[in-house]
């Protein structure tokens, strides 16, 4: 039902995946003159122009999958989204200010250096020329499903790797398919990156545990097909959920290991990955943070605050 298009990105994870349905186009890819002239591309191969695209559905608000969707819109298509990604869409630049001063002043309390976490946390800014601001025409919560080329699509809720973020199930050929975003990814495993409080003065969400729950949800129903966000289309989706999990539990017992002591998640970024660039710093981190989130789930460890730093011990009987 779906043709796969690579467009490419200026990110480290290589061309994103955008899917092409009739009239109706899935994560058309970052506002970039390259992906642009190569987007152009792919629909004059389909005998379409950007006028002929009625639609635009996307997975969740990272700059990769919603950029060009403001060209898009302006040729008359209409943008669909779920209300999280909306709102995040909506003004990247206000949400990545939001971020930014939440996850300096986070990292400072992890034990990084605080000249580091400014460092870390400025490194998004480079997002903001591929990422225009978005206004989502059409809304789909959990559940509501959208025409696409004749069939029914279905959006449904996840959690883990962004906010808001939105798989598209539908039927044909009396297979289960997904369009899963970066949910599921074929040969490496989708990092579960840290996010702020949906709202200031709430608490951080724990995005891993989320995560492997969402996870073991996806796993259970089933699917013939998943069309990720990169890479080739995965044919077996139990299966390859399966491997992301036992790769979550073996770094999660890693993490486990690691805590000998008063430890901080910066202490675990560190023996994880040992050195590493700035630019790979948030995501390292979001490793960190998350498996102890979950170790702290299962009453594993346990964090106090010590002298305005975050620490992590094992939970003695």
């Amino acid at each position: 039902m779906f043709t796969r298009l690579s467009i490419p990105t200026p990110f480290q994870v290589g061309p994103v995946n955008a899917y092409l349905a009739g009239r109706t186009l899935v994560d058309p890819g970052p506002g970039s003159e390259e992906a642009w002239t190569v987007l152009l591309e792919a629909l004059e191969d389909a005998d379409l122009e950007p006028t002929d695209v009625e639609q635009v559905l996307i997975t969740h608000p990272h700059p990769d999958h919603f950029g060009l969707a403001a060209r898009l819109q302006e040729s008359g298509a209409r943008v669909v989204a779920s209300p999280g990604t909306a709102g995040i869409i909506r003004d990247f630049a206000r949400r990545l200010e939001y971020e930014q001063s939440y996850f300096a002043d986070f990292f400072d309390r992890c034990g990084m250096a605080q000249t580091t976490a400014r460092t870390v946390t400025d490194l998004p800014a480079a997002f903001l020329s591929v990422s225009p601001k978005v206004e989502t025409d059409v809304e789909l919560t959990d559940g509501e499903s959208v025409t696409v080329d004749g069939i029914d699509v279905t959006a449904e809720a996840v959690q883990g790797h962004a906010p808001g973020e939105t798989i598209f199930t539908y039927e044909v050929d009396g297979e289960s398919h997904a369009i899963v975003g970066d949910q599921v990814l074929p040969d490496i495993t989708p990092n579960p990156l840290l996010q702020p409080p949906a709202e200031e003065g709430e608490g951080r969400p724990r995005v891993l545990p989320a995560f492997n729950r969402s996870l073991e949800r996806l796993r259970d129903r089933k699917f013939d097909r998943f069309l990720p966000g990169h890479r080739e289309e995965i044919s077996t989706p139990s299966e390859r959920i399966g491997e992301i999990l036992a790769a979550h539990e073996e770094r999660t017992e890693n993490v486990r290991n690691l805590v000998n002591g008063p430890t901080t998640p910066f202490d675990v970024m560190e023996d994880l990955f040992g050195d590493l660039p700035a630019t790979e710093y948030f995501p390292a981190m979001s490793e960190a943070v998350g498996h102890l989130d979950v170790l702290e789930e299962r009453n594993e460890v346990e964090h106090s605050e010590r002298g305005g730093v975050i620490v992590y011990e094992e939970v003695t009987a």
